[in-house]
C-alpha cells in the first residue's frame, strides 16, 4: 500500500491505526481482507519519522497511554496534494486510484470527476500516440502486436474511468 493512501485517509480527520484499517476495508471491500495491519502500524510510524505525520495520545482513551491517534501534519498535507494530482497510468493500480477519489472527496480535498477528467485526458493522449505508433508498424510484425495490446489496455482503462465518472455524478447528484 502507497504512504499517500494512508496520508490521504488522515485528511478527513485524525485517526487511530485501527480505525484506518476499517477505513479502508470498507473501501476496498474484499481486497481489504488481504491487508496486512502489520504493514499500516510501519507505514504510519515511517510518515511519522519523515515529519508527514503527528503523533498524539488519544484523548477520549486516556487510560491506554499505547493508543496514537495520527493527524496530518501541513507537509503530509502537501504530499496528499501532489499525489492527487498525480497521473498514475500506465501502470496504474486500481485500488490505488479508487482510494484517491474515496479520499479526495470524502475530505473535501478535491473533486474526484475533476480527478478521473486529468486521467482520462492522459489516457486519451497515450491512447493517441500508440495508435500512431501501431499504424506504422506492419502487420503482424512483434511491435504491432504489442503496440495492439497497449492500445487494447488504454481502451479499456478508459471505459473503468466512465465508470467511475457514472459512479461519482450519481453520489454527487444523491440519487
Amino acid at each position: 500500500m502507497h504512504q499517500e493512501v494512508l496520508l490521504a485517509m488522515l485528511a478527513k480527520e485524525p485517526s487511530h491505526g485501527y480505525q484506518l484499517r476499517a477505513r479502508l476495508r470498507d473501501a476496498l471491500g474484499p481486497l481489504g481482507d488481504a491487508m496486512n495491519a502489520g504493514h499500516v502500524y510501519v507505514t504510519l510510524t515511517r510518515l511519522e519519522k519523515a515529519g508527514l505525520l503527528a503523533v498524539e495520545k488519544s484523548a477520549d482513551e486516556a487510560d491506554r497511554s499505547d493508543r496514537k491517534v495520527y493527524a496530518l501534519t501541513p507537509q503530509g498535507r502537501e504530499r496528499v496534494a501532489e499525489w492527487l494530482a498525480e497521473v498514475s497510468w500506465p501502470k496504474p493500480d486500481l485500488a490505488e486510484f479508487h482510494l484517491k477519489l474515496i479520499a479526495a472527496a470524502s475530505a473535501g480535498l478535491a473533486d474526484p470527476l475533476t480527478i478521473v477528467d486529468t486521467q482520462r485526458r492522459e489516457l486519451l493522449r497515450r491512447l493517441r500516440d500508440a495508435q500512431r505508433a501501431a499504424m506504422a508498424e506492419p502487420d503482424h510484425s512483434d511491435a504491432a502486436l504489442l503496440l495492439e495490446g497497449i492500445v487494447l489496455r488504454l481502451q479499456a482503462d478508459l471505459r473503468w474511468l466512465e465508470a467511475c465518472e457514472r459512479n461519482w455524478t450519481h453520489l454527487r447528484s444523491g440519487s
